[in-house]
């Protein structure tokens, strides 16, 4: 008989820095048609005083970010990615975990996000994780003009 245990990921998670930068577009770039580019998440750590940069390591190695907006009691995610070499390890749902209770210590009572109607795999861990279907926003993504589906959880 042979025994099988599944390999456990050594996984941490720490706030991003400026020094996260060049990852951050990194992952952006391997991650979506549309990345952001350097500017933007140079604006937002250094100085938006409502975003929430969290980068996930994977074995000492950066895997992934989520980026969050928390205004009022509201939190916003602006991004979330993991790189495609540490995709079906369920490190997105133990990151968007991660941020949905860093949001409610924050003070959040709600999050949302916007997912591409297309995006069926971060559709369903949305979903499992509680988040449900608010409304469309149309021709919402640049590229190809697909809407966005806005989705919301209780936290």
């Amino acid at each position: 008989m042979i025994n099988y245990s599944p390999k456990t990921w050594d996984i941490t998670f720490r706030f991003a820095t400026e020094d996260d930068i060049e990852r951050l577009v990194d992952i952006e770039q391997k991650s979506f048609t549309v990345p952001w580019p350097a500017e933007a998440f140079y604006n937002d750590i250094t100085n938006n005083r409502f975003a929430v940069y969290v980068m996930l390591e994977c074995d000492g190695e950066v895997a992934g970010y989520c980026g969050v907006w928390l205004v009022m009691d509201e939190a916003h995610i602006t991004n979330i990615a993991i790189l495609p070499e540490y995709r079906g390890r369920k490190l997105g749902e133990s990151l968007l975990r991660k941020m949905m209770s860093l949001a409610k210590e924050g003070g959040a009572n709600t999050m949302t996000l916007e997912v591409r109607v297309s995006n069926t795999p971060a559709r369903s861990l949305y979903q499992k994780l509680g988040f449900r279907e608010g409304g469309i926003r149309k021709n919402y993504y640049s590229d190809n003009q697909e809407d966005a589906i806005v989705m919301w959880v209780k936290l």
